[in-house]
Formats: C-alpha cells, sequence, structure tokens
C-alpha cells in the first residue's frame, strides 16, 4: 500500500521545529504587549471578494496564487492568502471603526498562497502580522518599523536590512505608474511572461520582478520621488528622520513596491543579507490608508507589516540562535522494582499536580535501560526508587549534567525544593 503524503509545500511540523517557534510566538506576543497591541483572530476561509477588493484584481496573488472553492450555496471561498485584508474585514464587520478610531492589533497564523515551494517559501506558511488604525500621522509609521527592529534584535536575527521607499498618494501612484507602463512598453519584447501581463494591469508590480532581465530593465525606470507632491515628501522625511533619532538603520531603495495594491506612502522590507537566498524578505509592510473604506468602512489611515514564522525560524536556524534545543523532563523517575514502581508512578502524578515536568517509563524494564531512556529524552534529573528507598520514603536525585547528588524525601514538596537547589526548578 503506498504511503500518503502532505500537500505539496504544506509541511508537518515537530517538537524541534515547534520549539523555536514556541519561543518565537511567546517573545513577539510580549513585544507588542509593550506597545499597546491586542490579538486578533480570523477565519482562515473568508470570501473571495474580499482579496479581490482588498489586495487588488491586478496582483499576482489574486491572479494565480489563491486557493479557491466553491462551497453548496455557489459561493466562491478562498483559503486566505494574507491577513491583512482579513483584519479589516473583522473590524468593519464589528463595528470596531468610528470617527476618532485609534487601534492596535496583531496576529499570528497560517496563510495559504499556491506558489512554487521553494526554500523560505511554502504554499502553507504562517505569519506575525501588526496593524495600527485611526493615526495618518509618519509617527505611527516610525514607532512600527521601531517595534519590528526591536524585535529583530530580541529574538537575536543578524545580518538584517530596512529598506524603505514611499509610493505617495493614489493619485501619485496612479500617475507614476502611466510612466512605468510608457517606459517598459518599450522594451515589452524583452519582459518576461509575468511581466507583460503586469504591463496592462499593473506596471508598478514590474519593480517588484524577480527575474534577472526584468531587474536590469529597471535600473533606469523613472522614480516615485519625482511624481511626489509636498506633503508626500514631507511625509517621508518625517519617517527617515524619526528612524534616524531611533538609532535605527535604513536604506532608500527608490524603486522598492510591494505586491499587494493597497499600499500608499512608506512601504518598507526587512531584508535578510544572508541565509535565505533569493526569498530574503524576513518582514514587509507599509501604509494602506484606503483600504479600510474599500472595504465598506469609514475612511480611516492604518499602517501595517507582517512577518514569516518559517524565514525567521531559517534564520534562527542559519545563525544558531536559539536553535533547536530539546527540553527534557525536570526528573524522571527510575523504578527497580514493583514497589518502587508502584511508589514511582504515584509520585510522578504528585509532582505533574505541582507543575513540574515528570517523567516515568511506561515499559516494565531493567534499570540500566531506563537509565538510557532517561539520557535520551534529555531529563535533568533522575531518582531511582526501589523497595529500600520506598519504605524509607527516600532516595538520591542526581543531575544528569554533572553527576551531582543529593538525597530528597519521596513526597512532592521536598522533591520540588531539590529541584530549586540544582537550578532546574524556581520553587
Amino acid at each position: 500500500m503506498s504511503i500518503l503524503r502532505a500537500v505539496k509545500g504544506m509541511n508537518d511540523l515537530f517538537e524541534e521545529e515547534l520549539s523555536t517557534w514556541r519561543m518565537l510566538e511567546q517573545k513577539t506576543r510580549e513585544h507588542f504587549a509593550l506597545y499597546g497591541f491586542g490579538e486578533v483572530r480570523t477565519p482562515i476561509l473568508e470570501e473571495l471578494d474580499l482579496f479581490v477588493r482588498g489586495v487588488g484584481e491586478g496582483t499576482d496573488i489574486v491572479e494565480k496564487e489563491m486557493y479557491v472553492l466553491e462551497d453548496r450555496d455557489g459561493k466562491r471561498l478562498c483559503l486566505r492568502p494574507e491577513n491583512t485584508a482579513a483584519v479589516v474585514r473583522a473590524f468593519v464587520e464589528n463595528r470596531k471603526f468610528s470617527p476618532d478610531t485609534e487601534l492596535k492589533a496583531y496576529y499570528i497564523g497560517p496563510m495559504f498562497r499556491r506558489e512554487r515551494p521553494q526554500k523560505g517559501r511554502l504554499r502553507q506558511f504562517h505569519q506575525i502580522g501588526a496593524e495600527v488604525f485611526g493615526i495618518a500621522d509618519p509617527v505611527v509609521d516610525i514607532e512600527v518599523m521601531v517595534m519590528l527592529h526591536d524585535l529583530c534584535a530580541l529574538l537575536g536575527l543578524k545580518n538584517l536590512k530596512l529598506a524603505i521607499n514611499t509610493l505617495g498618494q493614489p493619485e501619485e501612484r496612479i500617475s507614476y505608474a502611466s510612466a512605468l507602463r510608457d517606459y517598459f512598453s518599450q522594451f515589452q519584447d524583452q519582459l518576461c511572461e509575468d511581466c507583460k501581463r503586469r504591463l496592462i494591469k499593473n506596471a508598478l508590480r514590474i519593480l517588484d520582478c524577480k527575474q534577472p532581465h526584468c531587474a536590469t530593465l529597471r535600473e533606469k525606470a523613472p522614480a516615485i520621488a519625482d511624481f511626489l507632491r509636498q506633503d508626500s515628501l514631507a511625509h517621508f522625511e518625517k519617517v527617515k528622520a524619526g528612524l534616524s533619532e531611533a538609532s535605527v538603520q535604513f536604506e532608500v531603495m527608490p524603486r522598492l513596491v510591494r505586491g499587494l495594491d493597497y499600499y500608499t506612502r512608506t512601504v518598507f522590507e526587512v531584508l535578510a543579507e544572508t541565509g535565505l537566498g533569493a526569498q530574503n524578505a524576513v518582514a514587509a509592510g507599509g501604509r494602506y490608508d484606503g483600504l479600510v473604506e474599500s472595504l465598506g468602512g469609514p475612511s480611516t489611515p492604518a499602517f501595517g507589516f507582517s512577518a514569516g514564522i518559517e524565514r525567521i525560524a531559517l534564520l534562527l536556524q542559519e545563525q544558531q540562535t536559539h536553535g533547536p534545543e530539546k527540553s527534557g523532563p525536570d526528573i524522571t523517575l527510575v523504578f527497580a522494582d514493583q514497589i518502587g514502581e508502584r511508589t514511582a508512578r504515584k509520585l510522578v502524578t504528585d509532582l505533574r499536580r505541582e507543575k513540574i515536568a515528570a517523567d516515568v517509563d511506561y515499559r516494565t524494564r531493567s534499570v540500566k535501560a531506563q537509565m538510557r531512556r532517561a539520557d535520551r529524552i534529555c531529563a535533568k534529573m533522575v531518582m531511582v526508587i526501589g523497595e529500600r528507598e520506598a519504605s524509607q520514603m527516600r532516595a538520591d536525585m542526581k543531575l544528569m549534567a554533572t553527576g551531582e547528588a543529593k538525597s530528597a524525601n519521596l513526597v512532592a514538596n521536598d522533591i520540588i525544593s531539590m529541584l530549586a537547589t540544582f537550578g532546574v526548578r524556581t520553587p
């Protein structure tokens, strides 16, 4: 019988990987809380129209990357390819917006795009994201990028570059797109097939193409700065000044765009200079002042970003920062006979009820085999219990790393105190 396999580009995760993921998620939640962000969770399934209207009909995501299905009523649904539009939909539907809205939200969860799987790019991938609604001032742009910068430092990520640009207001962006269309039309025969399509539907997206020849052509393309009015230029100057004042290094990349149509003014990417290859964007985002209104809400300025958990985990592994370190039980109880087994099984239950990670073998095996197992599962301490120890209600506790041993009573509280003296647990 053939082995059933996971869907291509959708990976299984085991404890070795998840220990890193949990650390990442915990530090993210704690860090975002410092900035006043609360969590929001949206459904994995959304109506297709949400992303057609929100992300943009001419984007790669909508045209060829979504997982689309129909329910029994003929309604077209999709697995969410990104979460900003879904978060906006949730807040609009639940009437969270008002004229004086000031909302901060973050999310952690899976997204789905039918892309060609490669390192750092999967069909089911996971993102951390944060959104701020209600403030048009560039102080928000600065604060969110500083928050992300400091999160990367907290996680121990190295060799990252913050790239920033501005896309101006919608009317400025339209003028710029028209100029790009005129420029790239001269080289239409030299563009890749995707960019030939983008030339008609969304010329800005040509600037985001990773094909070497298209990248060469864009080097002499018009720059957005030539199409910006004074207020847009002033907004961007304040962003740059604020990042400098916060000691956040950045590089202005005049042809940086984002693949989603809702962005206005500030856009940015956090790029890994080593460790990820071509898919080197660790996080990306920007301002999207028109999205809330386009999805049925009041006119509400907004700024946000998302970061890829898989890519961060790859970097942590590459840089050997917070590497997959197996965390075994605080103590493994080893039994030498039937009386010792009864005592060990009762004691392990008592310890677990006191929030101690305690362990005992399921099988009736020799002491030597149980000790090998304790070593294999990375137990921090072991205690061997036999008939003699059970009758005296006392046994030796041994620290596996050094062999140091101390005697303790066979009661949960005494064992917990002894764990603390070894530095394994704090009482």
